[in-house]
């Protein structure tokens, strides 16, 4: 013991609060990307990348800021608002692998900037394949680390201009030590021998195509379900289509022009005047009353309206698993069945049981399973609906114990 620090605690993480190189300058011209493109060719190694978005502020899910560090590099903040296409960065960093914390968010908009990865470690989704409680890149970083983030500014229009250093240091930790991380996720799962699942798990979110369209979006909207006929529904279509276009135009996000709840209170009070527009709850403000002949011409042709929306339209999707009972007694009886056992398994090899196996493509076994409880053809039933190799060969012998569990309780003849 040093005299005069006996009372002293030596701490258990350090905190990063400025990046170890420095604050970088946003690129924010071609020639800028240009040499950093270059920069990033002769660096060595994995390279970290992340993106900052502005959610909740401007229309769509576009990136509004690219954070890229690799060893040999350094940390390159680029201003994809200002630059355009990144197919520069993309071609530099062909075969290399990108380092990202929960990929599923962020590859949509690199995609958007021509960004596409050739390689994928995902540390968010390591993480949860490593049993690790709190998966945020912060707690992560912590707990593997011993580095605390701040993360004040997650949550900040990101578009912005120009960004405040606070702002712009955050985003640069953000990949200051991401490879760091990549290298001890690594470690966790190749100790559990999970490493071969995630690496099959990373190459499924590279290789995922991007989401199709969904089908009439407008019916997401919240509290949607207190419309009493179709000429309401038909007046929330209308209220929602145009506050979509007003949105896409201004670039802002729709809930910022007006709530959802104000196009559902709308839609069942039907008002006819300005005046009475503006009494509706949520309709009030600059695009309210701004944009009140908008929203009045929605609603008139909705009560004009002779081709008035369906309650429903045709999908693909399960019903509601409470009406299986009564809908397909034998697939309830089936997932009933298999919920706990796939629990079971995912606690048995430390992960959360989403990640075991999709709880959609569970739903989607037990509903319309194979004709036969071999193992050929449920792995082939169940990559068919989408599952990996690794979650087939750890869920299909579970799934035919309990199949057969099932067949053997009930009545007529059981699958062969």
């Amino acid at each position: 013991m040093v005299p005069g620090f006996e009372d002293y605690t030596v701490p258990t993480t350090v905190h990063l609060d400025r990046p170890s190189d420095g604050l970088p300058r946003v690129l924010d011209s071609r020639s800028q990307v240009e040499r950093a493109a270059a920069e990033l060719r002769e660096g060595h190694g994995p390279v970290a990348i992340d993106t900052e978005r502005a959610s909740g502020f401007r229309y769509g899910q576009r990136a509004f800021l690219v954070q890229i560090r690799r060893e040999g590099a350094g940390t390159f903040l680029i201003d994809p608002e200002a630059v355009g296409s990144l197919a520069v960065v993309d071609d530099a960093l062909r075969g290399v692998e990108w380092v990202l914390h929960a990929a599923t968010q962020d590859l949509p908009c690199l995609r958007d900037l021509d960004m596409h990865p050739d390689r994928l470690f995902d540390t968010e989704l390591g993480g949860r394949l490593a049993g690790l409680r709190r998966v945020g890149l912060a707690a992560e970083t912590e707990e593997l680390l011993g580095f605390t983030l701040a993360k004040e500014h997650s949550a900040v229009d990101w578009s912005k201009r120009p960004l405040p250093e606070p702002w712009l240091t955050y985003a640069a930790l953000d990949v200051e030590v991401l490879v760091q991380l990549r290298w001890a996720v690594e470690d966790l799962l190749r100790e559990q021998s999970k490493l071969d699942w995630a690496l099959e798990e990373f190459e499924a979110v590279r290789s995922a195509p991007p989401a199709a369209p969904r089908k009439d979006p407008w019916r997401r909207t919240s509290g949607i379900t207190k419309v009493r006929n179709r000429r309401q529904l038909t007046a929330v279509r209308n209220l929602w289509l145009a506050r979509e276009d007003l949105a896409r135009n201004r670039d802002i996000s729709p809930g910022r022009l007006l709530p959802d709840s104000a196009l559902v209170a709308a839609a069942t009070t039907m008002p006819r005047t300005v005046p009475q527009l503006l009494k509706t709850p949520g309709f009030h403000g600059r695009a309210a009353s701004r944009e009140a002949p908008r929203w009045l011409t929605a609603l008139q042709e909705a009560r004009n309206a002779q081709d008035l929306v369906p309650y429903t339209v045709a999908s693909d999707a399960l019903p509601p698993v409470k009406a299986w009972d009564t809908k397909r007694p034998d697939a309830a009886a089936r997932l009933k069945v298999f919920k706990p056992v796939v629990a079971d398994l995912a606690e048995q090899h430390g992960m959360p049981t989403e990640n075991l196996l999709v709880p959609e493509h569970l739903r989607r076994f037990a509903w319309d399973p194979p004709h036969s409880t071999s193992q050929e053809a449920v792995a082939h039933a169940l990559e068919e609906i989408g599952a990996r190799h690794w979650q087939i060969q750890l869920c299909a012998p579970a799934l035919i114990d309990a199949w057969l569990r099932v067949e053997r309780d009930a009545p007529g003849p059981a699958h062969g």
